[in-house]
C-alpha cells in the first residue's frame, strides 16, 4: 500500500479508525458502527476478489437504496474496480445497453429487479450477486458484519450462476485488499439521466470525487456529527456524492430510505432526530404538502439541501416559514462536474432569490457566447466550468469528451447569467428554452409565475409545435388538494405578470407530473403525452 494514498476507499478506513464504535449506518432494523461496515466492506471485497474482480473492472449496482448499495462502492472502490450505478426505472434493453458500453463484466441487483436484469444480462456478466428481500434491513448476529442466519436468504435458481449478497459479505477474510490506486484511476462511471437518445457514462476519478467532497464540506457546512437522511437515490451522483460519501468521509451517521416516500422521511427525521436532508424541489413540494409535516416533530432539522433542478421562488419562500431554523443550500451543478459546481449558502436565499449561487471552493465559472467569449454581466450565455471535480470524459468516447471540454472548460449545456458580484442564475436548459413566435421564452420564468398562484401546487413548462407560433408555450399543472382553477383563470393572472409571448398558449391541469427517480420533472414525457 503506497504511502500517499488518497482514494476512496481509505476515507472509509479512516473514519472507522477514528469513530469506530459510532453509528455509521441505519437501514430498517440494522444499525451498524464504522468498523463494523469497515470489516463487511473488506469482507465483501476480497469475496469479488475470489470471484475475478479486479483493478479497472466494470461493475454494476442495479438496486433502490439499501445497505448492500453502500457496501458494494466502498468494496469495488478498495478493489480499484469501477462501479456502474444504474437507474432502477430503466427497462432491459436500456440496462444491457448500459452493460453493454460500459463493459461490465459484473453486476449486483436489488431481488425485485432481477426479471429485468435476467434479460438484460449477457454472458460477459460472470459475476452475479442478489440483493435477498429475506436479508435486507435484518440486524446482523451479534452486531457484526452481515451474515444471514440458517435458511434466510435468496436462493438462485440452477445455472444461472446468481449468488447472494449476504454470502459476499460474511466471506472469511476481512483484511484489507491491497491494491495500488491512483488520483486518476477512474473509480466509478455515472451514466447520465437519458434524456438523449442514448445516456453517457461520465468517468469520475478518486481525485475528481474527494475534491468535490471536500467543496462539499466547506461551503455545506457539514460535520461529523450530523445526522442525515439519503432517501433519493444512491445510482444518482447528488446523493451519493454530495451527502452520503461526504457523511463517511466526516463520520457523520447516515440513515438509508429506500426511497423518498414523504412520510417515510418525515417519520425518520423526527425519529433519529435528523439535523439534515437533501431533496429536489419536487421531494420538497412533496413534504410540504403533505399532512405529516405539521404532525411530526422537526425541531432537529438544521440543514436542508436542494438540487437537480431549480426551486420555485415561492417554495423557497414556504421553506423558509415552515422551518425558520433550517439553514438552506443550493447545490448546481452536473453529473460531469461530480456534481457540484456552484452554492448559494443560507445567508442568501431570500436576498438572493432564484440564484444558484456563485462557483463553490474547487470550481472556476464563467458564461460564455457561442464563441466562447465571456460575456458581460447581466447576459444570457451558456455556463462552462473549470474544476479539479470535472469528469476524465465520457466513457470510450473522445469526440464528445473533446466537444464539452473545448478551451479547457467543461461545457454545461445550461444558460445562465451572471451578476456583477458573481451571482450565477440559471436560466434555462439549452434544450428547454422556447421558441416562440420568433422570440426566447425560458420554461423558469414562466414557471415561476405560475407558482405565485396560490391554487398551484407543481407546474412544468416546455413549448409544444404550433402552427402559427413555431413553439407554443404550454403549461402542465398540477392543482393542490382541494384547490379550484381554470385554464382561462390562470391565464388571466399570467398575463398581468408576463409579456404576451411568455404567457402560455395552452394550460393542462394533470393529476401529478411525470419524474425519474431523482426527482426531475420529465419534459419530454410531457411533449408526447399532452
Amino acid at each position: 500500500m503506497t504511502t500517499r494514498r488518497h482514494a476512496i476507499g481509505d476515507l472509509l478506513r479512516r473514519t472507522a479508525a477514528r469513530h469506530p464504535a459510532k453509528t455509521a449506518i441505519v437501514y430498517g432494523e440494522l444499525r451498524q458502527s464504522y468498523a463494523d461496515l469497515d470489516r463487511v466492506v473488506n469482507r465483501t471485497a476480497n469475496a469479488l476478489a475470489a470471484r475475478g474482480v479486479g483493478k479497472g473492472d466494470r461493475f454494476a449496482v442495479f438496486s433502490h437504496n439499501n445497505h448492500a448499495f453502500v457496501v458494494a462502492y466502498f468494496a469495488l472502490a478498495r478493489l480499484g474496480a469501477i462501479s456502474v450505478p444504474v437507474n432502477f426505472m430503466l427497462g432491459a434493453a436500456e440496462v444491457g445497453y448500459i452493460l453493454e458500453h460500459s463493459g461490465a463484466t459484473g453486476i449486483l441487483v436489488e431481488e425485485a429487479l432481477l426479471p429485468v436484469a435476467r434479460v438484460a444480462v449477457t454472458g460477459r456478466v460472470a459475476v452475479r450477486g442478489v440483493i435477498g428481500a429475506a436479508g435486507e434491513g435484518r440486524k446482523p448476529a451479534d452486531g457484526e458484519g452481515w451474515e444471514p442466519a440458517d435458511g434466510e436468504g435468496w436462493e438462485p435458481a440452477d445455472g444461472e450462476g446468481w449468488e447472494p449478497f449476504d454470502a459476499w459479505a460474511a466471506h472469511g477474510d476481512d483484511s484489507e485488499p491491497d491494491v495500488d490506486i491512483a488520483d486518476d484511476d477512474p473509480v466509478q462511471l455515472m451514466y447520465t439521466s437519458g434524456t438523449e437518445s442514448r445516456p453517457k457514462g461520465a468517468a469520475l476519478s478518486g481525485r475528481s470525487l474527494i475534491a468535490q467532497y471536500v467543496t462539499c464540506v466547506v461551503d455545506g457546512e457539514m460535520r461529523h456529527d450530523d445526522v442525515e437522511v439519503h432517501a433519493l437515490p444512491l445510482y444518482h451522483c447528488a446523493q451519493l456524492h454530495c451527502f452520503l460519501t461526504p457523511g463517511v468521509y466526516l463520520g457523520a451517521t447516515n440513515i438509508v430510505l429506500p426511497g423518498p416516500d414523504p412520510a417515510a422521511v418525515l417519520a425518520a427525521i423526527e425519529a433519529e432526530r435528523a439535523t439534515k436532508l437533501f431533496c429536489p424541489p419536487t421531494v420538497w413540494i412533496a413534504l410540504l404538502r403533505h399532512p405529516d409535516f405539521d404532525r411530526r416533530d422537526l425541531s432537529s432539522l438544521r440543514k436542508g439541501y436542494y438540487g437537480a433542478s431549480i426551486m420555485p421562488v415561492e417554495v423557497l419562500k414556504e421553506i423558509a416559514a415552515r422551518l425558520p431554523e433550517v439553514r438552506l443550500f443550493n447545490f448546481y451543478g452536473q453529473t460531469e462536474m461530480a456534481p457540484v459546481a456552484t452554492i448559494l449558502g443560507p445567508d442568501e436565499q431570500l436576498t438572493r432569490l432564484g440564484s444558484a449561487g456563485r462557483p463553490a471552493l474547487n470550481v472556476e465559472t464563467r458564461v460564455v457566447d457561442e464563441e466562447d467569449r465571456p460575456v458581460p454581466p447581466g447576459v444570457v450565455g451558456e455556463i462552462v466550468h473549470r474544476s479539479p471535480h470535472a469528469m476524465l470524459g465520457y466513457w470510450n468516447d473522445p469526440d464528445r469528451t473533446a466537444e464539452v471540454f473545448r478551451g479547457g472548460w467543461f461545457h454545461s449545456g445550461d444558460l445562465g447569467i451572471m451578476d456583477a458580484d458573481g451571482y450565477l442564475t440559471v436560466v434555462d436548459r439549452k434544450k428547454d428554452m422556447i421558441k416562440s413566435g420568433g422570440e426566447n421564452v425560458a420554461s423558469r420564468e414562466v414557471e415561476e409565475a405560475i407558482y405565485g398562484h396560490p391554487a398551484v401546487a407543481e407546474a412544468a413548462v416546455f413549448g409544444m409545435p404550433d402552427e402559427r407560433w413555431i413553439e407554443a408555450v404550454t403549461a402542465a399543472v398540477v392543482l393542490r388538494e382541494g384547490a379550484a382553477l381554470t385554464a382561462e383563470e390562470l391565464i388571466a393572472f399570467l398575463r398581468e405578470r408576463l409579456a404576451p409571448f411568455k404567457t402560455p398558449k395552452r394550460v393542462t391541469f394533470v393529476e401529478a407530473l411525470p419524474k425519474n427517480a431523482s426527482g426531475k420533472v420529465l419534459k419530454r414525457e410531457l411533449r408526447t403525452t399532452l
